[in-house]
């Protein structure tokens, strides 16, 4: 269930667009409802967060995507402001 969380995290996806080695996607999703309302997710992340390795963290724009749906709006239209 961790897995599939972390992948639908990584690739920005919906949830309906999870693959099928994870399971149903209802199921990873009333689980993660579950464990986010009894703080479950909240302790696995402060635990793995104790133990970190910040020595080789390393983060720009080249690891965030962008959902397909975040456009803002048709390729190639210029907008004036006035």
């Amino acid at each position: 269930m961790l897995n599939a969380m972390m992948w639908l995290c990584k690739s920005g996806a919906m949830w309906e667009d999870l693959p099928e080695r994870y399971g149903p996607w209802k199921t990873v999703y009333s689980r993660f409802c579950l464990w986010r309302d009894n703080g479950v997710l909240a302790a696995i992340f402060e635990a793995l967060s104790m133990d970190a390795d910040y020595e080789n963290l390393n983060m720009d724009s080249t690891s965030i995507k962008v959902h397909q749906h975040a456009s803002a709006g048709k390729r190639g239209r210029i907008v004036k402001s006035e």
